[in-house]
């Protein structure tokens, strides 16, 4: 027989769902059928929705052995850190991410991406032992193209995920800003509101108008395209600037939606595409990847829980250097932060 004490990371979520990860090579009708006959909680049969909470002990009637034969290898390749930290915290962690790295793994990089580079972090520090913590790894609530740099959230613990996740979703709680070079002189605030629709065989994103003002998702018809979804930006002129006869804006631009790729596609069918960025029509001085840059993460108002504390807090993080040596070469010095806060 095997115990199981649910920690505080375990808690909160249906018994079904824990054992799945527990045992994360069996198929999901095996789950059920331990669930059914092999399984109790407290010493009792519970059925399949059951909530469970810190400290329940769940009792699993198999051999240790059949149970290893379940389990998926957790032994890890480590990632060499590569990310900055802006803000830390027993729940909490910014991570300053660079140039070319991925937020997550993909079928091409598996392992060299942010999310393992926090969580060897976070083991070194012995904040997170991967053999404990079957059903939970530390992860981001936000994420960020390869080449767009900056400011990434990472949740210590399952309480502060599922806040973090919930005010991203609700967009309650969390303002988030980012510092753009745009082509063109962008003459003043642009609020911009637009239909994704997802190219994903090209890993390309359109921008398509808005048929109505109520912001309802809509069915845009199309080989490989998604589901359209709502994007909406707000992009403030900073500073202008000329460079090669050519005219450059300096902006701090606001998301209120966060779609894939979607400040860079809004931009451009605006007219002011990013810096660099070649995909949607930004190429010029030089530059092959986009001049974007999450700089900033506003905490507004939080009414309780866990994150309570962050309400009115404020993270930050400075461009990389290649960014603020274009910022220089091209709009003549400047703090880009303390001019994008004035706004």
């Amino acid at each position: 027989m095997i115990k199981i004490t649910i920690n505080e990371n375990q808690g909160n979520q249906r018994l079904d769902r824990f054992l799945k990860k527990y045992f994360d090579k069996a198929p999901l009708s095996m789950i059920y059928r331990l669930i059914r006959k092999d399984v109790k909680v407290n010493g009792k049969r519970e059925k399949e929705d059951f909530l469970l909470g810190a400290g329940d002990e769940i009792s699993v009637y198999m051999l240790e052995s059949e149970a290893a034969r379940l389990q998926k290898n957790k032994n890890r390749v480590r990632a060499k850190r590569q990310f900055g930290i802006a803000y830390e915290d027993d729940n909490l962690l910014a991570a300053v991410k660079p140039y070319g790295l991925l937020t997550h793994g993909d079928a091409a990089e598996k392992k060299n991406h942010l999310a393992n580079q926090v969580i060897d972090y976070l083991i070194e520090k012995g904040e997170y032992n991967p053999r404990l913590e079957r059903t939970f790894t530390p992860s981001p609530a936000n994420r960020l193209d390869r080449n767009t740099t900056g400011l990434v959230l990472f949740a210590k613990n399952a309480e502060a995920l599922r806040e973090l996740n919930r005010m991203i979703r609700e967009r309650s709680s969390i303002r988030k800003f980012y510092l753009a070079i745009a082509k063109g002189k962008v003459p003043g605030e642009l609020r911009l509101r637009d239909m994704m629709v997802k190219d994903n065989e090209r890993n390309i994103v359109y921008a398509d108008d808005v048929a109505d003002n109520s912001g309802e998702e809509n069915e845009l018809a199309g080989a490989g395209e998604s589901k359209g979804k709502l994007m909406e930006t707000i992009a403030v002129p900073i500073r202008y600037g000329e460079a090669s006869k050519k005219t450059y804006t300096l902006l701090e631009v606001e998301i209120i939606t966060g779609r894939t790729h979607q400040i860079r596609v809004q931009l451009a069918k605006a007219g002011y595409p990013l810096l660099g960025d070649v995909k949607y029509g930004g190429s010029g001085f030089g530059r092959t990847t986009q001049l974007l840059h999450s700089y900033r993460l506003e905490f507004t108002k939080i009414d309780s829980g866990l994150l309570s504390y962050m309400e009115g807090r404020e993270i930050a993080a400075e461009p990389p250097d290649n960014f603020k040596l274009t910022i220089d070469s091209i709009f003549k010095g400047g703090n880009p932060i303390e001019q994008g806060k004035k706004y």
